[in-house]
């Protein structure tokens, strides 16, 4: 149950300033807990309940069905049709009315559904505070609710527990804790009671757990020190809170262009009230012209080319393992000028590999090929058993028998159990060839001291024939210092700095024969051991993660690194990336000390950031936010979820993703690779260009359709009809127009989303997001297109209604006037579709036949423009007429002249204008784009 505090508790613990526990001793922090050893009493307990709050974790209110669906209609342009339907009710144009309605509930009912998804972050957040916690109190071991633990309880770990609140540590035995979710840091952290700095970062705390995390072996005894909204958890959960959703780039410009539309159609329909009053028309005439403006000048078919264009780049995204949970996304990753993505697993393998070896005779050897693959065969790259110098193999034998992991095969997968760093150990012994198992026989393993995090080393115990033999792994500095001096101590940590400064994690190996008996051969690991080498070990750089930022950068987007993971090892990956550019990473403690200033130049200058809170990750964003970069941040942990929802397009991993990071991202990665999201760049900016397409067909048709309707009020004639009723001429009615701006326009829009990708797409800078949708070029080819739909419409109704005057009665004049003028207009539309399949190049030179979807539309159309013209029953509803194959052959004519002439303009606009050749979409972002 997600509970909140009251004002008076959270104003209690305000007051608290809460000391720095992990770099205290236990007895001291036992003291200023005022708790003990065994445990709160509990009168204590009940108190501090009281005062604290429960330990849970609050989550934000998410609106209700009613509400996100009532929010579907805050649009100015909907506010206008609602208006114009409810005239044409009152006014007795009942069908008129209801279209107009339906239309808006459909265009409501597309964006609810797509709303109604999202905001379940937090909620996930408390789903990782266990249910029930082992905690001692007044002496006693007791089983509670993990909502009831308050600071200074004693809880006690063990292997998989999660761990219920933040504690200090009072005791451990090899204790491991998967902190991956909360710090970055890709392997278990090994946890001790030792004090540590009080300037260590998070994931440098080994004294401390975390609420949330993930016991992975090992047990411990802690005591609470912070419960609910002031764990590491909860804090995380405000940072939630205060992240802002952002519009993307292309929602907020559509936003602005339904403003502006809304008041022009606003205006122009109050207008074109007055004027039909002026000349002489009856008050519900005049209302009727201006409620049919409003239908003609907005487009209602774009909401539903818009959601159902980024619903087919939802759907090629996905065949490229990138998941969208949030439509406006698909649009917004083309925008992006930054992406900051995580280190582990997205731009490495997540496979911690041995890359080099040193021995002390032979010196220094690299190897080759990955570590273990769960999908594939083990690769035996580099070494090999004929080609090994004995003390290599001596080197890597040890390494596999002082080891607790296992690597195996089966149903064709590789599999590893124990931990990932002893796992690379093992499978380096099998690359050069080492048959671990009968190494494992040979020399039977009979005792192990294991690793402590004090001692910093591991040994074991084997029977050596008739002899003992002792192994030894751990930090460098500790094994040589055991070594005889048989050697150069200085050569020897050279060698170790070295490969650290390569970013890898270094061990070193030693053995001794021990003549001593089983029971006490732990007294001669102290001395006298023989330095066997070092092993470097990496989770290297994916090799196609290279590719995919060689192509982010061709494509004008910054690749920034920001990891929880240590500043040598951030720096390494990223240089082997093309990421770094030789600049050293930025820590944590860097980002924490600078003032706004300098955190806007550390964001904007570089490129790694190490050791990062998630407050930092968050900033980073923000910053990168305030000089207009659109960002698209990468992250797979609990830490990574603020910054994830903040960020203008939040990506989640897939595999190792945690619920929290999915749910407050926009997409998720099915597999967890760089490259995928590259993939999504390029089909982002596809589908924009398609979107910006669909814009340049369907404006100029609403545009021309109202420029239509105001001539005709402005300077048609009113005509009598046979019963002697005056009335207004009009080339379209309401439901004809909307017929026009919803199954022609959709049916002939939607292909254009299928065309395929500019020849340029991923060699141009990101678009400005603060560019206009409707710039020059766009307004240019609208006004163009619009006046000479307007022309040829108006001209060819004018003479068929009058010449068809002559013969039949006005009703049966108007009908076919109306019907030829539709029909002039939709193959106007058809035939200019083919112009907008490229904006600018020839439809011949794209390929006429590349996208078949296109014909598909068109055939769809004819046959439902056939079923307006000849079924009676939609004769009835749109008051249309049979036309005779040589109206048709005449509209098709009249529809025709726009393909030349929009021809001749491309071919003027490359000549004249070359800056106007490329799309919106291709221009150079006005942004400053300072070190990327």
């Amino acid at each position: 149950m997600i509970e909140g505090k009251s004002e008076a508790q959270k104003a209690a613990t305000a007051l608290e300033v809460e000391p720095e526990w992990h770099a205290l001793p236990p007895a001291e922090v036992l003291q200023q807990l005022g708790s003990a050893s065994s445990g709160l009493s509990a009168s204590s307990a009940a108190e501090r309940l009281s005062r604290y709050g429960a330990n849970t974790i609050t989550h934000e209110h998410v609106d209700g069905p009613l509400i996100v669906f009532a929010r579907q209609f805050e649009n100015p342009l909907l506010y206008v049709l609602l208006g114009s339907a409810a005239l044409a009710v009152l006014v007795g144009k009942l069908l008129d009315g209801a279209v107009v309605i339906a239309v808006v509930l459909l265009n409501a009912l597309i964006g609810f559904f797509q709303d109604f998804r999202a905001g379940r972050a937090i909620r996930s957040l408390s789903e990782m505070v266990p249910e029930l916690a082992s905690v001692r109190r007044d002496g006693r071991k007791l089983q509670l609710n993990a909502a009831e633990l308050v600071p200074g309880d004693i809880i006690s770990l063990a292997s998989g527990d999660r761990i219920p609140a933040d504690a200090r540590l009072l005791a451990d035995k090899r204790l491991h804790v998967q902190e991956a979710a909360l710090t970055g840091e890709s392997l278990p952290t090994s946890k001790g009671v030792a004090p540590v700095d009080p300037q260590a970062s998070l994931a440098e705390r080994s004294s401390v757990v975390y609420g949330g995390t993930l016991v992975t072996s090992g047990t411990g005894e802690a005591v609470v020190i912070a419960t609910g909204g002031h764990t590491e958890l909860g804090r995380i959960s405000q940072l939630l809170h205060e992240a802002a959703d952002l519009e993307t780039p292309l929602t907020q410009a559509l936003g602005q262009i339904g403003k502006y539309l809304s008041i022009g159609i606003g205006a122009f329909s109050v207008i074109l009230l007055g004027v039909g009053t002026l000349r002489g028309y009856s008050f519900a005439d005049a209302l009727l012209a201006a409620i049919t403006l409003a239908v003609a000048a907005i487009p209602e078919g774009l909401p539903a080319i818009m959601t159902i264009a980024l619903a087919i780049g939802v759907q090629r995204m996905a065949k490229r393992n990138a998941i969208v949970r949030k439509l406006p996304a698909v649009e917004t990753l083309g925008s992006a000028s930054v992406i900051c993505s995580d280190k582990t697993g997205t731009l490495t393998r997540n496979e911690m590999t041995v890359q080099a070896l040193w021995c002390p005779q032979s010196g220094e050897y690299r190897l080759s090929g990955i570590g273990y693959s769960p999908s594939g065969a083990l690769l035996r790259a580099g070494l090999t058993l004929s080609t090994t110098p004995g003390d290599v193999l001596q080197l890597l034998e040890a390494a596999a028998l002082c080891n607790d992991a296992a690597v195996q095969q089966m149903d064709g997968r590789w599999t590893l159990s124990g931990d990932p760093t002893e796992g690379a150990l093992v499978v380096a012994a099998l690359k050069v060839g080492i048959d671990i198992d009968r190494a494992q026989t040979s020399r039977a393993r009979l005792d192990a001291i294991p690793f402590e995090s004090e001692q910093q080393f591991m040994a074991t115990l084997h029977r050596d024939g008739e002899h003992h033999l002792v192994f030894m792994k751990g930090a460098p500095e500790v094994i040589v210092r055991r070594c005889a001096q048989s050697f150069d101590e200085a050569q020897v940590m050279a060698q170790v700095d070295k490969l650290a400064a390569e970013g890898m994690r270094v061990l070193a190996l030693a053995a001794k024969g021990s003549p001593a008996s089983e029971t006490q051969w732990e007294a001669h690991v102290e001395d006298g051991l023989q330095l066997l080498g070092l092993v470097a070990m990496i989770d290297p750089p994916r090799e196609e993660v290279i590719e995919a930022i060689r192509m982010c950068h061709a494509a004008g987007i910054n690749v920034k690194m920001i990891t929880g993971d240590h500043q040598k090892t951030a720096e390494a990956i990223a240089n082997q990336l093309g990421i770094a550019d030789g600049q050293t990473a930025v820590t944590g403690r860097e980002l924490a000390a600078s003032t706004d200033a300098q955190l806007l130049e550390l964001a904007q200058q570089r490129n790694v950031f190490a050791r990062v809170a998630p407050e930092h990750k968050l900033s980073i964003v923000k910053a990168l936010q305030s000089i207009r970069h659109i960002v698209a941040m990468t992250g797979d942990g609990v830490n990574d979820a603020p910054a994830l929802k903040q960020a203008d397009i939040g990506v989640a991993m897939g595999i190792n993703g945690t619920s929290v990071s999915k749910d407050a991202a926009d997409m998720v990665l099915a597999d967890d690779n760089f490259t995928s999201i590259a993939a999504a760049v390029e089909e982002g900016r596809r589908v924009y260009d398609n979107l910006i397409k669909s814009l340049a067909f369907v404006l100029p048709t609403n545009l021309g359709l109202s420029l239509i309707l105001v001539v005709a009020v402005a300077f048609f004639p009113l005509v009598t009809d046979e019963r002697g009723v005056q009335s207004l001429l009009l080339p379209m009615s309401p439901v004809q127009l909307l017929w026009i701006n919803l199954v022609a326009a959709v049916a002939l829009a939607l292909p254009l989303a299928f065309e395929a990708k500019e020849p340029n797409l991923m060699t141009r800078a990101p678009r400005d997001a603060t560019e206009p949708v409707l710039n020059h070029f766009v307004v240019m080819r609208t006004v163009f297109v619009a006046a000479l739909m307007t022309g040829s419409a108006i001209g060819l109704f004018l003479y068929v209604y009058y010449t068809e005057l002559e013969r039949v009665p006005h009703a049966l004049a108007l009908r076919e006037g109306q019907t030829m003028t539709i029909t002039a207009v939709i193959f106007f539309q058809v035939f200019y579709l083919l112009n907008c399949r490229s904006l600018r190049s020839s439809v011949f030179k794209i390929g006429f036949f590349s996208n078949r979807s296109v014909f598909v539309g068109v055939g769809t159309l004819a046959i439902a423009q056939a079923a307006l013209m000849y079924l009676p029953a939609l004769q009835r509803t749109f008051g249309t007429a049979p036309l005779p194959p040589l109206d048709l052959a005449l509209a098709a004519l009249i529809g025709a002249l726009i393909l030349p002439v929009v021809s001749i303009e491309k071919w003027w606009r490359a000549r004249v204008s070359p800056i106007n050749q490329t799309l919106v979409a291709a221009r150079e972002p006005k942004r400053t784009r300072e070190g990327g």
